[in-house]
């Protein structure tokens, strides 16, 4: 599988995509120096199958559960549909996350993405800035506050941003024709880094391509993008975002599940 570099200067250098399983440490080391690593052949197709079949069997009804032509989303995945946890959490991933994240850390946020396969649904360039919490609280330092969907969200301090790390799920095949994700190398670094004040002279544009079963580790605060759908083929993904830290005062995590104890 080759991933596509997109050169905006012609001295700007190749980014290398890491995506061996084998030589963990290497991986550990590849995603804290550009911000993301993609590892393939992480679920055969019988297990993807069966997280898709859960999916399928769910109750969309719930307030949760967002649907247009577009997208379908379910926010707290995970809470949502308790019968996808064991699915997920395999051995193989296990491992993952506990050589490469580490041991000690938790979910702290998951959806799941369904873009279809006529979808115009795109997203520009941004960082993910904000946890999901159980209240809103005039702390110091967090803000601004948003609510989605019955959900509170907050864009905490820029130390708790930069330590979380997210793992996307590749439930389907996919590359620059259906939505996979566009990033900006080493961004991740760089603390809030305003799309409008991207220099291209400078920058590197990476397409991640990623194979059904495949995964993609990335930290939240990478630049990411992804462009609308044009080989008439699906993008279904679940992100997972996972922290270490416990947040001040009587705040709580909204969704923090211990992935150890499943």
């Amino acid at each position: 599988m080759q991933c596509l570099v997109i050169l905006h200067h012609v001295s700007a250098p190749t980014i290398e995509i890491m995506r061996d399983i084998k030589d963990v440490l290497k991986q550990k080391q590849h995603v804290l120096d550009v911000g993301f690593a993609v590892i393939e052949h992480i679920y055969s197709n019988e297990e993807v199958n069966s997280i898709l079949n859960a999916i399928h069997n769910a109750d969309t009804s719930k307030p949760t559960f967002r649907k247009t032509t577009d997208l379908f989303a379910i926010r707290q995945f995970l809470r949502e549909i308790p019968e996808v946890l064991a699915l997920i959490f395999t051995d193989n991933l296990k491992k993952i996350i506990r050589d490469i994240i580490g041991d000690n850390f938790f979910v702290v946020k998951s959806i799941y993405f369904d873009k279809p396969e006529n979808s115009n649904w795109y997203v520009s360039y941004h960082q993910d800035l904000t946890i999901s919490v159980d209240k809103k609280l005039e702390i110091e330092n967090f803000g601004p506050w948003t609510m989605k969907q019955n959900q509170y969200a907050v864009q905490p301090t820029i130390d708790l941003l930069e330590n979380m790390m997210t793992i996307r799920i590749h439930l389907d095949d996919t590359d620059e024709h259906n939505g996979a994700l566009k990033v900006i190398p080493k961004s991740h670094s760089k603390g809030i880094y305003r799309p409008e004040t991207i220099n291209w002279d400078d920058e590197v544009e990476t397409i991640c391509s990623v194979k059904r079963g495949g995964i993609m580790l990335m930290k939240p605060l990478l630049l990411h993008s992804s462009n609308r759908t044009t080989n008439n083929k699906k993008r279904r993904v679940i992100h997972i975002e996972f922290s270490n830290l416990e947040l001040p005062i009587e705040l709580k995590w909204s969704e923090r599940i211990n992935f150890n104890l499943i």
